[in-house]
């Protein structure tokens, strides 16, 4: 099968396509043909050697996938081979078929076409870990949501109203902004137009946030954390802007907020059942479009570093898929 291999850490153009073996399935594992694979800016950062995860190599990189089971192992019941699934693998997503284990694949509705399958499950599932389970968002309050039309951003978008929220988009163009207000955010912030404080100031009244849903860093975090509401929770989901921001927390004790950890690929491991649960419900939220997939590229295995480069240079609106 062709793969998507890193042989040491670099840009993203160093990525080869090699032939290697169709992977065989553990006892707990089932073996996905893959129809398409979500790419994430984790999986560029990971390439680089700028990510949590130093995997060895060669690795393949790729964490979400749907497809058709085309093997499962000896101790799978739940699955079989034919059945459409969508999954979640730490790595071995961008291939032509990749081994998940079991528990973490789930039966694929005909009403999902794989493209928006894949793309559904990082983004949306990050976004409703963190604001269900990490925030506790609840009706009424004011959601403020960074990088809001990458793909995480716009799925936080999307459920945040879905939970009832307000929401208030931040984004560094007016383009990026209308794409976030066509999916449901209230209000809109053009960070390199206005003044990202005295607007926040403005549209929370001056109370603040109640969650703020950050995944760029830098000097977006430095404003939203001089800017949370009393018992806010600033969550913590990634750092776009590739830089790492430190937080005095001297404010966290004043303001009375709390900074939130985001880590969802754990979460997937840890808590099995209620990512499963969560899924169920972002699947019952598709149905019902209230939430929906911005698919903005779809690209060839080969062209994987193309569309890799589009994260890092923050071009992309919505989410990119590979289509092995």
């Amino acid at each position: 099968m062709q793969a998507v291999r890193c042989h040491a850490f670099g840009p993203v153009d160093s990525l080869a396509i090699d032939e290697v073996a169709i992977p065989e399935p553990g006892p707990d594992e089932i073996i996905v043909q893959n129809q398409a694979c979500g790419v994430n800016f984790p999986d560029a950062l990971l390439v680089q050697g700028l990510y949590q995860l130093k995997p060895a190599f060669p690795f393949i990189p790729g964490c979400e996938v749907a497809g058709v089971v085309s093997a499962v192992g000896s101790k799978v019941t739940h699955l079989a081979v034919g059945q459409k699934v969508a999954a979640v693998c730490q790595l071995g997503g961008f291939a032509q078929y990749v081994a998940v284990p079991a528990g973490q694949a789930m039966p694929l509705p005909d009403f999902i076409p794989a493209t928006e399958a894949a793309a559904l499950i990082t983004a949306h599932a990050t976004a409703h870990h963190a604001l269900k389970q990490r925030a506790n968002l609840q009706a009424g309050e004011t959601l403020v949501v960074t990088g809001a039309a990458g793909g995480t951003g716009l799925a936080a978008v999307q459920i945040g109203k879905a939970m009832g929220a307000r929401v208030i988009a931040v984004c560094s163009t007016d383009e990026k902004l209308a794409l976030a207000k066509a999916n449901g955010a209230d209000e809109g912030i053009n960070y390199t137009e206005q003044d990202f404080k005295a607007q926040l100031k403005a549209l929370t009244g001056g109370r603040g946030a109640d969650v703020v849903y950050e995944c760029v860093g830098g000097e977006a975090f430095e404003v939203l954390s001089r800017a949370m509401a009393w018992q806010g929770r600033l969550l913590v989901v990634g750092f776009a802007s590739g830089n790492i921001p430190t937080l005095p927390v001297n404010l966290a004790l004043v303001k009375g907020y709390s900074l939130v950890g985001v880590f969802w690929g754990v979460f997937t491991q840890k808590s099995p059942t209620v990512f499963m649960q969560n899924m169920q419900e972002l699947i019952g939220w598709y149905q019902q479009q209230k939430v929906k997939v911005v698919v903005d590229g779809t690209y060839a295995l080969a062209d994987c570093a193309q569309a890799l480069q589009k994260l890092v240079d923050r071009k992309v609106k919505g989410k990119l898929v590979l289509l092995p």
